[in-house]
């Protein structure tokens, strides 16, 4: 590995392990409003429970969309300080494009610093990744309750 690409190595290791702590806490955060609720609803109707179902899922997909933009910011602004890119809106649209893999923003960064935009999609990747299987596991705990009212007699898997 050229030497010129270990400051953009460590930095982008560094902020990937920052910012899938991050979304760790975040995750686990919302894993317990997502669970204390579930605890109150395991009562109600099949009726009931569908709608909230629903709203469940967007209600917390709203809260990791934010989570996933401070990330990006996160990211921006150490894009600043390494003198990457010149200006916010330029290193916050690069992260957003590097974070989401969509890579269509025409922004570069210096040579010495691409690495970390490399870094950044993989990590764009993980905690994406994560989001999903989150979201998936929440959602299969609603649909349980409701499961459990269509057949009260199916066995679990």
């Amino acid at each position: 590995m050229d030497t010129s690409d270990q400051p953009s190595w460590h930095w982008g290791l560094l902020l990937i392990a920052l910012t899938l702590a991050f979304h760790a806490t975040a995750v686990v955060m919302l894993g317990i409003v997502a669970v204390t609720i579930r605890a109150r609803l395991e009562t109600r109707g099949l009726w009931k429970l569908v709608p909230i179902m629903i709203c469940m899922v967007a209600v917390l997909g709203l809260p990791l969309a934010v989570v996933h933009g401070i990330e990006c910011g996160i990211w921006a602004v150490a894009y600043l300080r390494l003198g990457a890119l010149d200006s916010p809106r330029d290193a916050l649209l690069f992260s957003i494009d590097a974070m989401s893999t969509r890579g269509a923003s025409g922004l570069n960064l210096q040579s010495h610093w691409q690495l970390m935009g490399a870094l950044e999609a993989i990590n764009g990747m993980l905690l994406f990744g994560v989001s999903t299987a989150w979201l998936f596991t929440v959602a299969q705990g609603y649909w349980w309750m409701i499961a459990a009212h269509v057949a009260p007699d199916a066995q679990r898997p």
